[in-house]
């Protein structure tokens, strides 16, 4: 599935109206992860226009997929069959992409013979920008077991992958250094709702900066918490990480990390002109949004 069938675009859109508010300019949205493989994601603009189409940024910006304990509730607990277990899910996505990679080998044998290509599956064509390493896997695990599935498999099959989630990165972040996987720390600011987030800390942050992680810091926004993310940096910083680690956490490093640093994510000449202009410190709780731009116009005024 894509993500990009499913934007509500226009202003009355909660999670809109509350990143504007905090000038949160760009943001990628993602499918759940009810299923091993869930679909591509999108990176948007968040001003909203009449048509999601035109708030793109970068479609896809990677194929989501997860781990744990979300696909084996899903499919184990519910349903009551495969994925039951984490050792199926790592099947169940090594099985697709390995479909994937024969399909794409069936294609070119059979390039200049149409009578024997194979029947246009669109489940495995969207599984080819992955193993051509245009896009990334963007992989939903909280535990590092199996933020360490997902890289073990990425390396298998030559992909790319950036860990969303990252709540056990305390526990592996030099080990992440040295694979050069990116982490997307969050959500913090809510309850450890399940067992595999018992370790959610804000000092993970730093435990990734001191270790050389390229990291962000998101808020798996629903609705209005997109615009806790400058909270959730000023709370890393009070937990030790350099207050400029945090500020390239919201900025720079996530831009980088979804692939659209060269137009966004520091002000810099021939960037998209997105800009927020405050009455006060970035990260502090007080300080208020005084004016947003994006592509170089107002789209918010307090």
């Amino acid at each position: 599935m894509r993500a990009l069938d499913a934007i509500k675009a226009n202003a009355d859109e909660g999670g809109l109206k509350a990143a504007l508010r905090e000038g949160i300019t760009t943001a990628q949205i993602l499918p759940g992860s009810a299923n091993v493989i869930g679909g591509t994601g999108v990176v948007v603009k968040t001003a909203p226009k009449v048509i999601v189409d035109d708030m793109v940024l970068r479609n896809p910006s990677g194929m989501k997929v997860a781990f744990g304990e979300n696909p084996r509730r899903v499919y184990g607990v519910e349903q009551k069959k495969m994925p039951s277990t984490r050792m199926g899910v790592a099947a169940v996505l090594r099985e697709w992409l390995q479909k994937a990679r024969n399909y794409m080998e069936k294609k070119e044998l059979f390039k200049d013979n149409p009578e024997k290509m194979p029947e246009k599956d669109v489940k495995l064509e969207a599984l080819e920008p992955v193993l051509r390493r245009e896009i990334p896997l963007r992989a939903h695990a909280h535990r590092a077991d199996d933020a360490a599935t997902a890289i073990r498999i990425a390396e298998e099959f030559g992909i790319d992958m950036s860990w969303e989630h990252a709540t056990e990165g305390h526990r592996i972040a030099k080990w992440l250094a040295k694979k050069g996987v990116p982490a997307v720390w969050g959500p913090s600011l809510t309850a450890r709702g399940k067992w595999e987030m018992r370790e959610l800390s804000f000092d993970t942050p730093k435990a990734l900066y001191d270790a050389g992680v390229k990291f962000a810091i998101m808020t798996d926004a629903v609705g209005q918490t997109i615009a806790f993310l400058p909270i959730c940096a000023g709370m890393a910083v009070k937990h030790g990480l350099p207050y400029e680690a945090a500020l390239r956490a919201i900025t720079i490093n996530p831009a980088e990390i979804l692939g659209v640093a060269d137009r966004v994510g520091s002000l810099e000449k021939g960037k998209d002109a997105d800009i927020r202009l405050l009455d006060g410190e970035p990260l502090e709780l007080r300080t208020k949004v005084e004016m947003v731009l994006i592509d170089g116009e107002v789209v918010y005024k307090a």
